[in-house]
C-alpha cells in the first residue's frame, strides 16, 4: 500500500513539472499553471510564513484601527461624509452577526472621542506614526512574499502613505456614493421593472460586491509591493482573494449563527476573540491572494522554496556564464542594459538565486550596476580583457576574497596535487577565452528575441 501511494505521488509530480504548458492547448496549460500556482500557495501556508504574517498583522491592527478611523474621519469630516465610515465597518463586520453591529458602535464611540483639533502637534504626529505603521508593515508582508529585499526610501514611504491614508477614503466613499446613486436612479428603476431586464439587474447587484471587493485587492497588490506588479497578474490574486473573502464571509457569518455555545465558553471576551479571527482570515486571504499574484508574475518561483536556494557547483558556474554571457552581449549589441528581474525572467530562474550569482561578481569588479530604478547591470570592464577564468573565479570565491576554513585543512600533498593539477587544466583550456568570446559567439539570435524583455 505504501508503494502504491509513492507510486501515484510520483505520477502526479511528474503530470505536473515535466510537461511542457508551452506544447499543450491552452485550457490544459491554464489547467497546469493553475494547479502549480495552487500548490505553490499551498507550500506557503504549510511553511508557515503566511500564517505568522497574517498574526503579526491583526496585532498591528488591533493597535492601528482606532487611529485610523480618527484620521479618516478628519479627512472624511472635509467633505461631508464622515457619516459614511459606519456603515462601511459594519459592512466589514457583518460575518460577525450581532456582535459585529456591537463592535462597531465601541469603534465609532472611540473615534468620536478623539479630538484630532485638541490632540497637539506630538499628539498628532503619533497618531499618525501608529497609522503610517499599520501600512509600512502591510508593505513588509508583501515585500516578504514578492521577496523584495529593500524597502522604499523614509520619504518615499511617509508621502506614498500619507498620500493613500488622506486621499484613499475620499476616493472609496465617492465611489460607494456613485454607486448608490445609481441604483436609486430612475433609469435602474425602469429596468427594474422589466421582467427579464430586472433579473439582470438584480443579478449585476448580487455580483456588485465581489467586484468592488476585487477592484480593492487589485488595487492593493499593484500598490503596496516595492517592485513593479503587473496588472494581469494583480487581477488574477485580486479575483481569487475577492471570491475568496466574499466567500468566507458568508461562511463565518453562517459559523456564527450556528454556534452559540462559544458565549458560554469565553465570556465577554467572545466578541474580541471572533473580531481576531475575522481579521486573521481577513488578512490570510489578502496574503494569500498577494501569493497567487506573485507566482503568476514568476512562475519560476514554484520551482523552490525560499530557503531551498543551494546550487550545485556546476550549476552556479554555467548559471553565472549564462548570465554575464548576456550582459556582455547587449552591451556589444547597444540593446538596453539588463535589470536583475528581467535577466532572472528570461533564464528561467528565481531573482533571488541569480542574485547569489551576481553579488560576487559586482563584488571582484566585473559588473557595474546604474542608478537607474530597478537598477540594471553593465560590464564594469572591457570584456575582451576578461579572462573567462576570472568570471568562474569569482563565482567560486563567493562574495569574499579569503576564506578562512581553507586555511585551518589538514595539508595532505596528494590531494593539493590533484586540486593543482585541476586547476592548471582549467587554465590551460580557457587561456585563450575572454567575456568577449562569450558574449559574441552564436548571440545574435539569443539577444534578438530577450531585446523587448530587457526593456
Amino acid at each position: 500500500m505504501p508503494n502504491t501511494i509513492e507510486r501515484v505521488i510520483q505520477s502526479i509530480k511528474r503530470a505536473l513539472w515535466e510537461q511542457n504548458p508551452a506544447s499543450m492547448s491552452r485550457p490544459r496549460a491554464a489547467g497546469i499553471r493553475a494547479v502549480r500556482i495552487g500548490y505553490g500557495v499551498g507550500r506557503d501556508i504549510n511553511d508557515g510564513q503566511l500564517t505568522l504574517q497574517a498574526m503579526s498583522l491583526v496585532y498591528t491592527t488591533l493597535l492601528s484601527l482606532v487611529p485610523l478611523l480618527a484620521l479618516s474621519f478628519s479627512v472624511l469630516k472635509a467633505f461631508g461624509v464622515h457619516n459614511q465610515i459606519e456603515p462601511l465597518l459594519a459592512g466589514f463586520l457583518a460575518p460577525l452577526g450581532d456582535k459585529g453591529v456591537e463592535i462597531t458602535a465601541q469603534v465609532i464611540g472611540f473615534v468620536e472621542n478623539i479630538k484630532v483639533g485638541v490632540l497637539g502637534a506630538l499628539g498628532l504626529g503619533l497618531l499618525i506614526y501608529t497609522v503610517t505603521s499599520l501600512v509600512q508593515k502591510i508593505e513588509r508582508a508583501f515585500n516578504y512574499t514578492w521577496h523584495v529585499q529593500r524597502a522604499r526610501p523614509l520619504a518615499q514611504q511617509f508621502s506614498q502613505y500619507l498620500s493613500v491614508l488622506l486621499v484613499g477614503p475620499v476616493l472609496i466613499f465617492s465611489a460607494i456614493g456613485i454607486t448608490g446613486t445609481l441604483a436609486s436612479a430612475s433609469v435602474v428603476e425602469a429596468l427594474l421593472a422589466n421582467p427579464v431586464l430586472g433579473r439582470l439587474v438584480g443579478f449585476a447587484g448580487t455580483l456588485l460586491p465581489y467586484v468592488l471587493v476585487i477592484a480593492a485587492f487589485t488595487f492593493v497588490y499593484v500598490l503596496i509591493p516595492n517592485t513593479r506588479v503587473r496588472l494581469g497578474s494583480a487581477l488574477v490574486g485580486g479575483i481569487v482573494a475577492g471570491a475568496l473573502w466574499e466567500t468566507g464571509g458568508w461562511l463565518f457569518a453562517s459559523f456564527i449563527a450556528v454556534s452559540t455555545k462559544y458565549t458560554a465558553i469565553y465570556a465577554g471576551f467572545a466578541i474580541l476573540i471572533m473580531f481576531m479571527i475575522w481579521l486573521y482570515l481577513s488578512w490570510l486571504i489578502l496574503l494569500i491572494g498577494a501569493s497567487i499574484a506573485f507566482y503568476h508574475q514568476h512562475p519560476e518561483y514554484l520551482i523552490t522554496r525560499r530557503r531551498e536556494l543551494r546550487l550545485s557547483h556546476r550549476t552556479r558556474e554555467h548559471l553565472a556564464l549564462l548570465a554575464m554571457t548576456l550582459i556582455g552581449r547587449h552591451h556589444y549589441q547597444a540593446l538596453p542594459p539588463w535589470t536583475g528581474e528581467r535577466l532572472a525572467q528570461h533564464l528561467g530562474v528565481p531573482a533571488a538565486v541569480l542574485d547569489t550569482l551576481l553579488i560576487p561578481l559586482k563584488h571582484h569588479g566585473l559588473l557595474a550596476v546604474t542608478g537607474d530604478e530597478p537598477p540594471r547591470y553593465l560590464p564594469a570592464q572591457p570584456p575582451e580583457t576578461v579572462p573567462v577564468k576570472a568570471l568562474l573565479d569569482a563565482v567560486r570565491g563567493g562574495a569574499g576574497d579569503t576564506d578562512p576554513l581553507a586555511a585551518q585543512l589538514p595539508a595532505d600533498a596528494p590531494v593539493e596535487e590533484l586540486l593543482n593539477t585541476v586547476e592548471a587544466a582549467i587554465d590551460a583550456a580557457l587561456a585563450a577565452r575572454s567575456w568577449k568570446d562569450l558574449a559574441t559567439a552564436g548571440g545574435d539570435r539569443p539577444a534578438a528575441g530577450a531585446r523587448q524583455r530587457a526593456s
